[in-house]
């Protein structure tokens, strides 16, 4: 039944999920839907076929999005169409629910904002401004993977912009703060990112996204302090930028605006010009462009075919909505 029913956008939701645990229905109305009507009547199809699952966590006041993370017909699918079991997943449907308790829902959450707001600015950005697109959105779980041994970032992105006078590409890890860590505890952060570039030979910038601009200055002297202490500042590029930057009345606020604040020595306790997310690398002119494949870590990469328990990475963009009807010649 679900061969004739789901289209190339719904298996993009299921590998979506897969990937990063939990998507609110707000997290995949910004990043492939038009409206929240159209949203919400094609995840409650979804999830009447178990393709998804859905859970809507407590609020004291108010009501929270419907949260929906994989479900079993959904892991099914997304299994056969990699030519494995859906237990070569790692997939447990209690396990998947299980977020719904998880002390880092609300982080997990967030980081889903994040980048999914990235993919709603590319998608209602005037033709005129040039093309803009996130290339890369690799979960927590995948960089553990990769970077375990030295950091765990909270993602890694890499964002692409095409203007007429130019093409220019910038690759980052995210670190994600709910402003439950110490400042202390944050900033050490730095040593692994580090020891990462010292071992990789290459240097990618560290973007720190924090709640407010108060917690944001106490976070960049934090910073500031660990980060003079580095043997190589140069190959750990930082810059930190806060959510009420943001403008709240903005039809798609997002972190692709004039929000990020370099850490440099003359910029680690004061504040000074905010770049856009295309114009950061310039804040950096020893920052040499990522490489044309994403083997940050000089390690092999994902391949394009999947193995047991190690999918390739789903592309962030979706594909093209599916017509409700065919054309008549």
């Amino acid at each position: 039944m679900l061969a004739t029913r789901l289209t190339a956008r719904d298996k993009w939701i299921l590998a979506m999920l897969h990937e990063h645990r939990v998507l609110t229905s707000s997290h995949i109305q910004d990043a492939a839907f038009p409206s929240g009507r159209a949203t919400r009547q094609r995840l409650r199809e979804l999830y009447l076929w178990r393709a998804v699952s859905r859970f809507q966590p407590f609020r004291q006041r108010g009501s929270a999005p419907m949260h929906y993370v994989l479900g079993p017909a959904g892991a099914a699918v997304l299994a056969a169409e990699h030519g494995l079991e859906p237990t070569e997943l790692g997939y447990r449907h209690d396990r998947a629910m299980a977020i719904a308790h998880n002390q880092r829902l609300a982080h997990t959450t967030g980081i889903n904002d994040f980048f999914t707001s990235l993919i709603a600015h590319t998608r209602h950005t005037p033709p005129g401004s040039g093309r803009m697109e996130l290339t890369a959105w690799w979960s927590e779980t995948r960089c553990a993977r990769h970077f375990g041994d030295l950091v765990i970032p909270d993602s890694y992105g890499r964002w692409h912009t095409h203007t007429t006078r130019r093409a220019s590409d910038v690759e980052f890890f995210l670190e994600f703060d709910t402003g439950t860590e110490t400042l202390t505890k944050v900033a050490r952060k730095l040593l692994g990112y580090a020891r990462l570039a010292e071992s990789t030979g290459i240097a990618t910038p560290v973007l720190l996204w924090l709640p407010t601009t108060r917690r944001e200055a106490g976070v960049r002297t934090a910073l500031a302090r660990i980060h003079a202490e580095l043997d190589h500042p140069a190959t750990v590029p930082v810059a930190t930028a806060a959510a009420d930057l943001l403008d709240p009345v903005a039809p798609h606020p997002s972190p692709a605006q004039d929000v990020w604040l370099p850490l440099t020595s003359a910029r680690a306790h004061r504040s000074g010009p905010r770049y856009s997310l295309t114009d950061l690398p310039g804040a950096w002119p020893s920052l040499a462009p990522p490489t044309t494949d994403l083997d940050t870590t000089g390690d092999t990469v994902d391949p394009q075919t999947a193995s047991p328990y190690r999918l390739p990475p789903p592309r962030p963009t979706p594909p093209a909505a599916t017509p409700n009807r065919q054309p008549r010649h």
